[in-house]
């Protein structure tokens, strides 16, 4: 595809690979295994001399349509397809660092990545300091001999916070270290990190890459030499694989990614504005908000503020689920990026598991419910959060 093309075309054209068909739409590749000519081309296929498919574990032409599909998204050179958002960063630690390596990661991130670095990679002498999302300071202080990584949410999950992806490429730069960036919240029509200087891009491409809450996916981005040396090695060996339907529905997904994402941030201001108004609200964060605290920072990084909207009940715990129980036309479930707007209670739910203490220094308090606001009329989102804000 040309270089110059927009992101709407990239996003409907990239990838496609006609068969001897010549179908139009992306073709669905469902097979385990592919078929060689000779034992010659078999021995070449699997030595890396001859590219070419081998076996759907870590070669499928459906899911590298998804692969080549989302590069030229991101601007990347190349992308490993995940089977979700968790297996790509595991595969992107598992693929790249040693124990005895140290992460720099921010305090605000999803309730499982921090189980994950916490808890699991701590078994194989993989140590994590967590830091504030918004503190370059903090980051730099941080650094030492075997920092291999820094992770960074941006917006953060639950509270949106927006990290200055250039100055942390700085650091990492500085500290001989790789920058990874999740940009599950932005996507690549709202948000590219490579061109901010991230060495890395992560996406649960469950959320606002499909679309619609149907499939599970993941994907890890960046360099050729980064992605396909190291994370693509633990990914064709230890198989945490995108299956080639998966790949598929996203696929499709992404054709109305840019459309989308404009109606999800158009929607999300405006709840946002509406909640900043309603009494019981405490505080509302949203970048797209001027009372946000890096509302500037995020106008420079980002296109629009995104479809997701957090806001802290003065009452804590009782007025939060509340609000919860009332809804009648939001769903009550922890997924984000639907078309159908979704509402969840993060300290009981997407962060239950970790500590109080981690919760704390995140910022979750009873009171914070978090919407993804979806492609609905504004009207009828506003009405249903009310009846709950009202006490009905």
């Amino acid at each position: 595809m040309p270089d110059d093309f927009e992101l709407q075309t990239l996003a409907l054209h990239t990838g496609i690979h006609r068969s001897q068909f010549n179908e139009h739409s992306e073709a669905l590749y469902l097979t385990s295994s592919f078929v060689f000519d000779s034992a010659a081309q078999a021995a070449a296929r699997f030595s890396g001399a001859e590219p070419g498919n081998i076996y759907s574990r870590f070669t499928n032409p459906t899911v590298t349509a998804f692969e080549e599909r989302l590069a030229a998204l991101e601007g990347a050179e190349a992308c490993v397809a995940t089977s979700s958002g968790m297996s790509a960063i595991l595969a992107c630690v598992m693929g790249l660092l040693s124990a005895g390596d140290h992460i720099i990661a921010s305090r605000s991130l999803f309730g499982s990545t921090v189980s994950l670095f916490n808890n699991i990679l701590k078994r194989f002498n993989i140590e994590t300091t967590f830091v504030s999302a918004t503190d370059i300071s903090a980051w730099e202080a941080a650094a030492k001999p075997g920092t291999k990584l820094l992770f960074v949410e941006t917006p953060s999950n639950p509270l949106t916070e927006i990290s200055d992806i250039s100055a942390l490429a700085a650091v990492a730069k500085k500290a001989g270290a790789w920058l990874a960036v999740d940009n599950c919240f932005c996507s690549p029509a709202l948000q590219r990190p490579l061109e901010l200087g991230a060495d890395l891009v992560i996406h649960s491409a469950t959320k606002y890459l499909e679309g619609q809450g149907r499939v599970l996916g993941g994907a890890v981005l960046g360099g050729r030499d980064l992605v396909m040396d190291g994370i693509f090695s633990f990914l064709r060996t230890a198989g945490p694989s995108l299956s080639p339907f998966n790949a598929w529905v996203i696929l499709k997904g992404m054709e109305t990614l840019k459309i989308r994402m404009e109606t999800h941030s158009a929607n999300a201001v405006e709840i946002a504005r509406w909640l900043e108004a309603q009494t019981g609200v405490a505080r509302v964060y949203y970048p797209g908000l001027p009372s946000h605290p890096q509302y500037d920072l995020a106008k420079r990084q980002q296109k629009t503020g995104g479809g997701i909207v957090s806001f802290e009940l003065e009452k804590g715990r009782e007025a939060a689920w509340r609000v919860v129980d009332s809804v009648r036309l939001i769903s009550i479930t922890a997924n984000l990026g639907d078309t159908k707007s979704t509402l969840t209670h993060p300290a009981t739910t997407t962060h239950a598991r970790i500590s109080q203490e981690s919760r704390d220094a995140a910022g979750i308090g009873e009171g914070l419910l978090r919407i993804a606001v979806g492609l609905e009329a504004v009207k009828d989102i506003r009405a249903d959060l009310a009846r709950g804000l009202r006490g009905e």
